[in-house]
């Protein structure tokens, strides 16, 4: 007799899993496959972050142009050319001066950007161009001679000082705007004069002592050897002349002086050689006036013939 099939009275009827199999035991028992290290990434989203950083790029670079190109300059604009310059020409800038002269010299670029804008900086471009171009002349003989500059002519922080202490105080009172309007053009004419006064010294000294077949004393024109202080050459007197003669044409050009004020500043560093040769024959490191070393004497220099030329502008052309 057939047995009925009751149905189950159990609240929750029971399921039984039915048991894996070995094979199928095997295949889940294997680990996970691991995650890429390098998830293929998205092109849209890469191109647009190398959109978004040239766009940060291009900003950047159009600020620092129009904080370069700021007119009238700003210290800002000072501090970011000079640095652009220095970096672009810091193996130039090695030939001429020791640590501690580029970083006086940046002070003096960032002073003269400041206040001259681009124009005053190019003219002290081309005074240490041409000034470092005639220490190196001939360097080993003055080196046997005994007369070449220290360091191989490299210039340290009491050189740029003494070469351009007058051409700062310029530099300050045009920055300060002293005497207003009407002295502006002195400032300008003085800051040439200083760096006229002082590549007209540096080229005459150099190229007397390079060149110079006869030396004379310029208190007794008694002959001297070359490197003498206070002496003077024929050679080094004519080289020293078209030297300031060059960089007096150079401000003109820039249109920092006029044509009569360039030949003003010519005329007024070559009366400031002068008295700077008197000084160093009659004075310099003498009995009691040792303080008085060659950067002294080159501020001495440099300030008589920024004053000079100002004082001439007033007094022969009648500014």
């Amino acid at each position: 007799m057939a047995t009925a099939l009751l149905p189950s009275t159990h609240p929750f009827p029971l399921r039984f899993s039915p048991t894996p199999s070995p094979k199928h035991r095997q295949f889940s028992s294997l680990p996970l496959p691991p995650k890429p290290l390098f998830p293929k990434s998205n092109p849209n989203r890469s191109l647009k972050t190398v959109v978004v950083r040239a766009e940060s790029l291009q900003s950047l670079v159009s600020g620092a142009v129009n904080i370069v190109q700021s007119n009238p300059p700003t210290w800002q604009s000072a501090l970011l050319t000079n640095l652009l310059i220095f970096v672009a020409g810091s193996r130039i800038l090695a030939l001429g001066l020791s640590v501690s002269g580029i970083a006086s010299a940046f002070l003096l670029g960032t002073l003269t950007w400041r206040a001259f804008g681009p124009s005053g900086f190019l003219l002290v471009a081309t005074y240490f161009v041409i000034g470092t171009a005639a220490t190196k002349v001939k360097m080993a003989q003055k080196e046997a001679q005994g007369v070449a500059e220290k360091r191989k002519g490299r210039r340290g922080l009491g050189s740029v000082i003494g070469s351009s202490a007058a051409g700062c105080v310029c530099a300050l009172l045009m920055i300060n705007n002293i005497g207003g309007e009407a002295f502006r053009q002195l400032w300008r004419l003085g800051f040439v004069a200083c760096f006229c006064t002082k590549l007209s010294d540096t080229v005459s000294s150099e190229i007397g002592k390079a060149y110079g077949r006869i030396t004379y004393l310029v208190t007794t024109f008694r002959i001297v050897p070359r490197g003498t202080e206070g002496a003077i050459s024929l050679e080094g007197t004519f080289a020293g002349l078209l030297a300031a003669s060059v960089l007096a044409f150079v401000g003109c050009l820039l249109g920092d002086v006029t044509a009569s004020e360039a030949i003003v500043c010519v005329v007024a560093s070559q009366i400031a050689n002068l008295g700077e040769s008197i000084i160093g024959a009659v004075l310099q490191e003498k009995e009691g006036f040792q303080w008085l070393n060659n950067d002294v004497v080159n501020v001495i220099n440099i300030s008589i013939g920024s004053v000079l030329a100002i004082l001439m502008q007033q007094l022969i052309l009648g500014h």
